[in-house]
């Protein structure tokens, strides 16, 4: 082996009959090592004498093959020969663009390894978010007055844990119909309109206009409702006497189409008094049902939504004990249950289906109206008070609190600020103990801090074993030696004997 510097040789020549160890040169990629844990790099042919000098000049080629070849090898991947050893640029791999070979590790660029600007950036952003906000033990020994920060962000903690549970209860609250009583007052008026003859000498004929109006007492929301978005239907039946059998019905149901009103104005003629009965239906959201009498004594429920009858329902079967203590899906009926579901054992599944032909429509608001003609009542009015659900204003402040993203931007805003903050002071951390390290002990920090170089180097560069000793004579003349040389030519054999069976077409024994 040709020394670095100088022109004299730095090992003896090699006994006979063992090739020499400046031959294992880079003319294949490493091998797995062998028993002593070496590292074989390649072999020339058998019988050369020469030595290989340790250079990009120097070209190994097998007899017969072209300049630049290479022979495959089975189980073994091998690299380019004509390269450097032990130089600053890595081999190329022959027939591949440079733009598929990564620069700093010599491995294969995968395509599209390069995400999107965009999505490297909103990585970026996540990784920042999550990444933690303690000053480290160490920087709170040298600061003392960073505990006060460390307070803070344990304060910063148990508000943030309140305010996710408190969101969690408000989603959950507004799943469910938030709703609070008022009182609507509806007013009942009426006109008349005597009959005169007119000025060409017709005759018009006597009428009344019965008006039905209302509002919300003490209403706080500045959007007021209408008068009829309340109901779901409103009949006003009149004296069948005076109006017949098919004329003194007055109807207005809701439907798809229904566009919302202040009130409701009927008007007929007749100059006598007339008694009317009006049937208003509310309009429950959700709906609400009448329970049979008999369910409804039970249970002490008389009219709710579907889900509170189940609940009152599921409440009396648990207080009661009629859950089967075996088959779990069963209901084990008592003398009342018996009456009203006519059957001694139910399953849970069967509650819906038989509690259908227990519900009914609610019954209807009845108000009894006598609609006057006599001139010394046309001012007066007569009013009553009904309950009402309308939606609470409270649901609406909860969900603009949940849509709300002003704050969640300056806290997060914040956030960012509070992560670089941290994130300097860590790397202002990290120079100062490499300075006060070097500080401390020169020599001995430089000795550590080139190993360590040659470590993260060894990494990057995807170099395996030690560089630095196998280009000394040394490292070639340990025990292993002799047998990583012996496998080596026979697994040339072998490749050599594979390569001419299949050109020859025979096997050779």
């Amino acid at each position: 082996m040709a020394g670095r510097a100088g022109g004299f040789s730095l090992t003896p020549p090699p006994p006979a009959g063992v090739p020499p160890a400046s031959a294992l040169v880079a003319a294949a990629a490493p091998l797995p090592p062998g028993p002593g844990g070496g590292l074989l790099r390649g072999l020339s042919p058998a019988g050369a004498t020469a030595y290989r000098p340790m250079g990009p000049a120097a070209q190994f080629q097998r007899p017969g093959m072209l300049p630049g070849g290479r022979m495959a090898m089975a189980g073994m991947q091998l690299g380019s020969a004509a390269g450097p050893l032990f130089g600053t640029s890595s081999p190329m791999r022959p027939g591949m663009p440079p733009s598929m070979m990564d620069p700093f590790r010599k491995r294969l660029l995968p395509p599209q390894a390069q995400p999107p600007p965009a999505l490297a950036q909103r990585r970026g952003l996540k990784r920042r978010k999550m990444a933690d906000k303690v000053l480290p033990q160490r920087i709170r020994e040298l600061v003392p007055e960073s505990q006060a920060y460390m307070d803070l962000l344990a304060f910063e903690r148990k508000l943030d844990q309140t305010i996710a549970r408190k969101r969690m209860e408000i989603q959950e609250a507004i799943k469910k119909p938030l709703t609070q009583k008022r009182k609507l007052r509806i007013y009942i008026s009426n006109t008349f309109t005597p009959g005169k003859e007119d000025c060409d000498g017709s005759e018009r004929i006597a009428s009344w206009e019965l008006r039905v109006e209302g509002k919300l007492l003490d209403d706080p929301s500045k959007q007021k409702r209408k008068f009829s978005s309340f109901f779901k239907s409103l009949v006003i039946e009149l004296d069948k006497e005076l109006y017949g059998p098919d004329n003194h019905l007055v109807e207005w149901h809701r439907v798809a189409t229904t566009q919302e009103t202040d009130g409701f104005q009927v008007k007929r003629p007749g100059d006598v008094n007339v008694k009317c009965t009006l049937l208003l239906m509310l309009d429950h959201q959700p709906p609400q049902y009448k329970l049979d009498p008999r369910l409804a004594r039970l249970l002490g429920v008389h009219t709710q939504t579907r889900a509170s009858i189940m609940q009152a329902l599921w409440l009396y079967i648990k207080h009661n004990k009629l859950q089967d203590s075996h088959e779990k899906e069963y209901i084990n009926c008592n003398r009342y249950f018996r009456q009203i579901f006519s059957c001694i054992r139910m399953r849970f599944s069967e509650i819906p289906m038989k509690l259908a032909g227990l519900l009914q429509h609610p019954d209807p608001i009845v108000i009894n109206h006598i609609i006057s003609v006599d001139p010394n009542d046309q001012k007066k009015t007569a009013c009553y008070d009904i309950d009402v659900e309308v939606d609470d204003p409270l649901k609406a402040q909860m969900s603009n609190f949940l849509a709300s993203t002003t704050n969640q931007q300056e806290i997060a805003s914040l956030d960012v600020k509070i992560h670089e903050t941290i994130e300097s002071i860590n790397q202002l951390k990290t120079q100062r103990d490499f300075m006060l390290s070097f500080s401390n002990s020169p020599q001995d920090f430089i000795q550590e801090w080139i190993r360590s170089q040659q470590r993260d180097l060894k990494i990057i560069t995807d170099v395996v074993g030690n560089p630095e000793e196998e280009r000394r004579a040394e490292f070639y003349q340990q025990p292993w030696m002799q047998e990583a040389v012996g496998r080596h030519i026979f697994a040339k054999v072998q490749q050599r004997r594979q390569e001419l069976e299949q050109v020859l077409g025979v096997r050779l024994t």
